[in-house]
């Protein structure tokens, strides 16, 4: 009992070997930490690379359907906000983000800085003392489609991760983040 109370990382760290194995690669420390972080990706690049920014590509706010009401536990026609951002350093681009956050258990403030402002969710969370925790669910790696391609200017593979934030034990966000495999190799 005792060593399976020790071994809470075990299945991210087995997932991010498969990966390793299925695609015949060997991702640097950096890329594993960034895949398998429970904590804050604006924290891990500000220390890594300074403060970094945040472009916002398209948000607005849409009716969950099916799929999306699935991945962040609502009714089908909840209002969602869907996000889709760039976050950079002087213009480059690190890592690519979509997410669908429920505007029914987020609060006013939190709502406001999402919709008008170009604030990472890690800071968001931050600023308002919100008490969360991060469950990855997937870690893979995927072709670019067309807009991949032209954000990071390749056409390699993408690494991906999707997990959700939860508050309250309710699903506050789900997020896909991705990064070609070349980046966070030298660091």
């Amino acid at each position: 009992m005792a060593n399976d109370k020790n071994e809470a990382n075990r299945a991210l760290i087995d997932k991010i070997g498969d990966v390793e194995k299925e695609y015949n690669t060997t991702f640097s420390n950096t890329q594993k930490i960034l895949l398998t972080t429970d904590g804050s990706i604006t924290a891990i690049l500000d220390v890594l690379y300074g403060k970094i920014t945040l472009k916002t590509i398209d948000q607005h706010i849409e009716e969950a359907d099916r799929s999306h009401a699935k991945l962040v536990n609502v009714p089908t026609g909840e209002k969602i906000n869907f996000r889709e951002v760039i976050m950079h350093k002087d213009g480059k681009p690190l890592i690519y983000a979509i997410s669908h956050i429920p505007l029914s258990r987020c609060n006013d403030e939190i709502c406001s800085d999402l919709i008008r402002a170009d604030i990472p969710i890690g800071r968001i969370l931050k600023n308002y003392d919100v008490e969360s925790r991060r469950e990855i669910n997937k870690i893979y790696i995927e072709k670019p489609n067309d807009r991949l391609k032209e954000i990071f200017e390749t056409d390699e593979d993408m690494l991906a991760r999707e997990y959700v934030i939860i508050n309250c034990d309710d699903i506050l966000m789900w997020i896909k983040e991705v990064f070609p495999v070349s980046h966070f190799t030298q660091i």
